[in-house]
Order: structure tokens, then sequence, then C-alpha cells
């Protein structure tokens, strides 16, 4: 088995860094293109062989050290009762979003409804696929995350009705955030039950808020998730997008490791972090546009910066685009393996545009 991920998630000595990248299964891969064609997203999602198949996808071409499930954050406030659409060009949509808090009280638990089980059977055929070649990471989305979607019914720039919430109705929001922690922590126990060998929560709107906002709104939750699935044994990576201000409390939660978005600086991380759990990440997607020697001068820039730290995942900064060249995923897996072998103590910084 290659469990070079789950040593690093432990801070345990690997041959070399793992790496994997948010948004693995999915769209700048044609042949998941080809199957999206043919049926809808949730349709997708919610057929286990399907979604097993999609997660399967990309290590088939690459050596990835790590799978992740293919399915979305928002099931969990559909399986509470939320009507969810995907809509080409804007994304997941809420036709019905929280605007009224009386609403709450139609929200149910997942407990009450077989909903999720397909995602729980995708783990577990993916699982007996892997035969052990690689872990399988489950994930969910943080409580935050999710009620900004719930209330402003889909993506935003601002997110107005969401964090008009946290001033009008604080104890109602944190009544629906107590409710969707209960709900995420649940489901990632489940993830881990059916066969998840790690489990990823992505708090990806914890940017929208103040430092004080994040603490009250956030935080908390977040803390109260990892220290549930910090019990079983699994390591949990928490992802909170936009929030380096308080990397310190984060690395106090209990989870095994940070995701760390491309606009923070992976050296300041790595210091104010003190090796208190492992990190992942955090090339900008965006590099892997650049011409091939400038992508390798930007992956040892992730290494270099990293050094020192006991236990790196390399990943993106945020998800991968849909249209990124496949060869450039090649060049970044294949060199993240290559730059990190055990025994390359300095890493020579390579300026962009220079031979490499």
């Amino acid at each position: 088995m290659n469990n070079s991920f789950i040593k690093a998630l432990r801070k345990e000595p690997v041959p070399a860094t793992p790496i994997w990248v948010m948004r693995q299964a999915g769209r700048y891969l044609p042949e998941y293109r080809a199957l999206r064609g043919k049926h809808t997203f949730l349709e997708m999602v919610y057929t286990p062989e399907i979604a097993a198949e999609v997660t399967l996808q990309p290590l088939k071409r690459m050596d990835f050290d790590a799978a992740i499930i293919f399915s979305d954050i928002l099931v969990i406030p559909q399986a509470m009762g939320m009507k969810l659409d995907f809509h080409e060009g804007r994304g997941p949509v809420f036709d019905q979003p929280v605007r009224d808090f009386a609403q709450l009280k139609n929200l149910t638990n997942i407990e009450e409804t077989d909903m999720l089980d397909p995602v729980l059977s995708a783990i577990s055929l993916v699982k007996n696929e892997l035969a052990g070649k690689v872990p399988l990471i489950g994930f969910a989305g943080a409580p935050w995350t999710l009620a900004a979607y719930m209330i402003e019914g889909s993506g935003s720039k601002n997110f107005r009705w969401a964090k008009a919430a946290l001033y009008e109705h604080p104890e109602a929001m944190h009544a629906l955030l107590d409710k969707l922690t209960a709900n995420v922590t649940r489901f990632l126990l489940n993830q881990i039950q059916a066969g998840a060998q790690a489990v990823q929560l992505f708090d990806s709107w914890a940017g929208q808020l103040s430092p004080d906002q994040f603490n009250e709104f956030s935080l908390p939750y977040l803390k109260a998730i990892a220290q549930a699935v910090k019990a079983t044994g699994t390591p949990l990576i928490l992802f909170a997008r936009g929030a380096a201000h308080s990397l310190d409390q984060l690395a106090d939660t209990g989870a095994a490791a940070l995701g760390i978005d491309w606009q923070t600086d992976m050296a300041e991380a790595v210091k104010v972090n003190k090796n208190r759990c492992a990190l992942q990440g955090n090339l900008d997607p965006i590099a892997l546009y650049a011409p091939r020697e400038t992508l390798k001068a930007e992956i040892r820039k992730v290494l270099n910066k990293a050094q020192g730290l006991d236990g790196h995942v390399f990943n993106l900064g945020h998800g991968i685009l849909p249209d990124t060249p496949i060869e450039s995923v090649q060049v970044l897996v294949d060199c993240v393996h290559e730059f990190s072998t055990r025994g390359e103590i300095e890493l020579p910084v390579v300026e962009a545009g220079s031979p490499s």
C-alpha cells in the first residue's frame, strides 16, 4: 500500500512528498466530461457505480497518492430537506433559500433519511477497487459554508443575505450552525465507517467572515467536528479558505492537517503552525497554465517553503479548474515526487522561465 499520504498527515517520515489535488475527479478530464454528457451532476453523485468510476479516473492517468470520493459538499443540506439543483454556468442553487429562520424547524437530520447512502456505497466500492493502492478521502462542507449557501441560495461575491443574518439573527444562526455541525459530524463518521481512511472539511467561504466573525461563527464548530473525528483515529484535513488570520487557532482544533490556500505564504504558515499539525498545499491553480519550466519553478517554491515541516501534503491552494491542461497535471505529480525524493535536502530555487 502507498501510505505516504497517511504518514504525512501523521507527521511521519515519507520517501517523497505525497500529492493529490482538490477537484481531482472532475471536469479537467475528458473521460469525466464524456460521462457528464450522459448524466446530470446529481445522477452521477447518487449513482454509486458512476461516482466510483469518476473517483478512480484520475488514478488511471497519474500517480496520485490519494483518491477523493466524487460527491459534493451540498448533499448534506439536500438530505436535510432543501431542494438542490445544479444549473449550467451558475452552479448549485437552492430555489427556496432560508430567509425566514422559522424554516429551520422543517430541516431534518441526515439520520432520518437514506439519501446519503449512495455516497457511502460509492466509498465502499472505491475502497474495494483500490485494494490498498492508495488511501481514500471522504469529505464534507463546514457548517458556516453550508449555512452560507443555504441562506444565500447559491454562490455569491458578497453573501449579502448570509452575512446579514450574522448581524440580524445571531442566535438563529448559532442554532443552524449547531444543527449543521451535528449532521456534518455524523456524515464524516459514516464515511469513515464506509471505508474512508482520511476526511477533509471544506470551509470554502471562511474568507467571507471577518476574523471576529470567523472566531464566533466558524471556528468553534470546526473544532467540534475535528475533535469528534480525531477520537476515531482517522486524520482530518481542515481547509478554511481565506482564514489565514486564524491559522494559529486552527492549528489547535485537533485537525491532523490544515489546508493552506494559495493566497497564503507557505513559509509563514509553517512558522505560525510550529509543527503542531501537518500542512497541505498550496500551489496557485493558475500556475498549471504556465510554461513547463515556470510551473516547475513554482512547484519548487512550495516545496522549499515547506522545508522543516513535519508532514507536508502537496496540493493546490484551491480546486483545479475545468480547462487545466492534463499535461500540466502530469508534470505537477511527477515533479513533486521527483523534487522531494528522500535525501534531497535543499531544493534549488529556479527563477521562472529558466532551465530546470
